[in-house]
Parts: structure tokens; sequence; C-alpha cells
């Protein structure tokens, strides 16, 4: 071929290279062609980004081939909640506490002058010893008094052993001995005036207290 003949192809070569929408230093290192002055990919009409010949598999974007992108593990569940902790049981009731003081004429217990227990007496012990009975007991407290008619000595030899003789009542009927306590205060404690015959009566008596618990 003279030179004639091929100078004309070689530039009609040159002029249809020139007409490319890109060259040859257009590959981007991803593996596509790219727009040198913007950097973006080219695409064809389709929309298809135009790959260059070393492109692989390895080099795909998610632009281009977003089916050869690695999937991504779906998010772990979130953990269940945990179940709330039990709630503790009650406490068992504590039993109530009992505090019983009964305050009982000497009158109504014993004769004048006498610490031996008359049938009414009895029958008010009774009442009271069926209650001591019924819980747990702690103590029971038999506390005698007089009035101030006689001697100081012997007013509390007297409401010694009017309160002792509570104790063995009760102690008979069933509640523990060592449970009794008892004590004589003589004319010591007096709640209303000696100088009367009402005052006297009420200042004649035995108190009695009885602590415990319910069962």
């Amino acid at each position: 071929m003279s030179k004639k003949t091929w100078m004309p192809l070689l530039i009609a070569a040159g002029v249809a290279l020139s007409a490319l929408p890109f060259t040859a230093t257009a590959q981007s290192k991803q593996g596509y062609w790219v727009q040198p002055s913007t950097d973006l990919v080219w695409k064809n009409a389709s929309g298809q980004c135009w790959r260059a010949g070393y492109w692989t598999p390895a080099m795909a974007i998610a632009e281009c081939d977003p089916d050869l992108m690695p999937k991504v593990a779906p998010p772990p569940p979130p953990p269940r909640p945990k179940p709330a902790p039990a709630k503790p049981k009650p406490a068992p009731a504590k039993p109530k506490p009992v505090a019983e003081k009964v305050t009982l004429a000497a009158d109504v217990l014993f004769d004048f002058d006498k610490a031996v227990l008359k049938n009414e007496g009895k029958a008010k012990l009774d009442d009271l010893a069926t209650k001591v009975n019924a819980i747990n007991l702690e103590v029971v407290i038999a506390i005698g008094h007089t009035d101030s008619i006689g001697a100081d000595a012997y007013n509390q030899k007297l409401s010694v052993r009017r309160a002792e003789s509570v104790k063995a009542y009760l102690v008979s009927k069933g509640v523990a001995p060592n449970r009794v306590y008892t004590e004589g205060k003589g004319e010591k404690q007096p709640v209303a005036s000696n100088k009367t015959a009402d005052g006297r009566q009420k200042n004649r008596r035995v108190e009695i207290e009885v602590i415990g618990t319910r069962k």
C-alpha cells in the first residue's frame, strides 16, 4: 500500500478514536471506565456501567454490580428480656402481742383480813386462766395491795400472801408456775383516799398483768 493510501486511513482512525467518550487513561482502579473530568463511571444508554478489560468480580461496586456485592448478615435478634424476678413471699405475720392488766377488788377475792380465795374470787380467776391458756404466755404478774388500816409490816405481808394465793390458783388451772410472778406493795400505792370507806375499798385490790402473744 502506498503512503498516499494508508495516510488517510490513519487520519480516519485517529478521528474515530477521538470521537470516543473516554480514553485509555480513563480506566479507574476500580475496574470501570470513568470520565476523566468528573471521575464518574461511564454508563451506556441502558444504564450499565462500562467495565475495564481487567475487571474482575472482586472489583464490583454497588453502583454498577449490586448483585455481586457481599451479602450483609442481618443483625442478630435482640436479646430476650430477662424474666422479672419473682416477688418475694411476704413474711408471715408476726403474732399479735397481748398485754392485759386486770384489777380485782380484794373484797371480791378474799374475806376481810384473809388470804384464802372466796368462791366468787375463784370464778373471776377461772375466766382469767382461760384467757391465759389461750395465748403464748410470757409472764403473769400478780401484785397485792391493802388499805392503810393496820401496821405497815402486817399489811405488807398480807399483800404478799394474797398475791401468792392468786398464783397458786392460776397454777392449779394449768398456768405454768415459772411464768407467774408475785409481789406485795402493802399500803404503799393507794389509788384512792384511805380516809373514806369507799377509798379504802378501792385500795384493797390485786392487780394482775398478763403479757404474751396470740397463738
